[in-house]
C-alpha cells in the first residue's frame, strides 16, 4: 500500500453510519476542505402562476366554444388539458441531480459537524503518508484474517483497539506534518547562527516524536506478522484435514492395487503433518496474543 492508497481516518467515537459516509467520500471531502461548498437548491423553474392562469383561461374559453357547438368530446379533452396544466404547475419536475445534491449537502453538514474528528490524505506530509499506509495495511490484514473471524484471536478487542490505534497514529502524524510544515517555512529563507542554535532542540523534538510513532507502527506490523503466520498455519491445517478425510479412499485404492508396502507409510504421514500444523497454529496464535498484549500495554 502506497501513500496514494491511504483512506480517510475517522475517530472511532463517531457513529458508525457517519464514519462509513465520511470514509466513502474522500474526494468530495477534499473538495469541501478546499472551500467548495455544495450547490444551493435550484430555483423553482416551474411556470409562473400568472402564465398558467392565462393559458387555463384560454382553454376554458375554447371549451365553451366547443360546448356551444355541441362538440362535447372536445369539451372533455379541453377540461383534461386544463387539469394537466394545473397539475404540472403544482408538482415540481423531478430532476436526476436532485438526489446527488441532497447527498452532497448532507455530507457537507456531517463534515462540518465532525470537523476535527477525521483526517484526509491532505492532512499528512510525504514522510507521514507511508507510515499511515503501513498502519492501515497491518490493521486491515488482521481484521480481514480468518483466524480473527474464527475467534482464534481476541477479535472483539481487535475491532475496538485497532481502530483506536489507527486514530491515535493518524492524529500524531497529522500534528507532526503540520509542525514540520511550519518549521520548514520558518527556516526556508535561512536563519541566523543564534536562531539555528534555538532551532536544533525543536528539530530533535520532531525526530524523537516521529521515532516514537514509527515504533507504534512497527509494533502493529509485528502483531500483523504473527497473525499472518497463524493464518498460513490455519489454511494449511484445513488442507491437511481435507486430505485426511479422503485418506480412506486412497488406502482402499492402495490395498486393491497391492501397493501397501510402498504407499501406506507416506500416506500415514498426513496425520503427523496435521499434528505439526496444529502445534504451529497454536504457537502462532500464542505469539499473536503476546504481540497484542505488548501493543495494548
Amino acid at each position: 500500500m502506497s501513500g496514494q492508497d491511504v483512506t480517510v481516518v475517522v475517530d472511532p467515537g463517531v457513529p458508525e453510519e457517519v464514519a462509513w459516509t465520511l470514509k466513502s467520500n474522500a474526494e468530495q471531502l477534499a473538495r469541501l476542505r478546499r472551500g467548495r461548498p455544495p450547490e444551493r437548491e435550484p430555483d423553482d423553474d416551474r411556470q409562473p402562476w400568472g402564465l398558467v392562469l392565462m393559458e387555463a383561461t384560454g382553454l376554458v374559453a375554447l371549451g365553451l366554444v366547443f360546448a356551444a357547438a355541441g362538440l362535447f368530446p372536445l369539451v372533455v379533452l379541453t377540461t383534461g388539458a386544463i387539469l394537466m396544466l394545473l397539475l404540472a404547475r403544482a408538482l415540481p419536475a423531478a430532476k436526476p441531480q436532485d438526489e446527488a445534491r441532497a447527498a452532497e449537502r448532507e455530507l457537507f453538514e456531517q463534515a462540518r459537524w465532525y470537523d476535527g474528528r477525521y483526517y484526509l490524505r491532505e492532512d499528512f506530509d510525504a514522510e507521514a503518508l507511508p507510515l499511515l499506509a503501513r498502519t492501515q495495511r497491518a490493521i486491515n490484514s488482521v481484521l480481514g484474517s480468518h483466524v480473527n473471524a474464527e475467534g482464534l484471536l481476541d477479535n472483539v478487542r481487535n475491532f475496538v483497539m485497532l481502530p483506536q490505534q489507527e486514530w491515535e497514529i493518524a492524529r500524531l502524524l497529522a500534528k507532526l506534518s503540520s509542525l514540520r510544515a511550519e518549521h520548514n517555512d520558518l527556516i526556508a529563507g535561512g536563519v541566523a547562527p543564534e536562531v539555528a542554535q534555538a532551532v536544533r532542540p525543536l528539530e530533535r523534538a520532531l525526530l524523537t516524536s516521529e521515532a516514537a510513532v514509527v515504533a507504534r507502527v512497527e509494533a502493529l506490523e509485528r502483531y500483523a506478522g504473527h497473525v499472518a503466520e497463524a493464518e498460513r498455519a490455519y489454511h494449511a491445517r484445513g488442507q491437511i484435514e481435507e486430505l485426511r478425510a479422503r485418506l480412506p479412499r486412497y488406502e482402499e485404492l492402495v490395498a486393491e492395487s497391492g501397493a501397501d508396502g510402498f504407499a501406506v507409510p507416506e500416506i500415514s504421514g498426513l496425520a503427523d503433518d496435521a499434528d505439526r500444523l496444529e502445534t504451529a497454529l497454536r504457537r502462532s496464535v500464542s505469539s499473536a496474543h503476546e504481540a497484542f498484549r505488548y501493543l495494548d500495554g
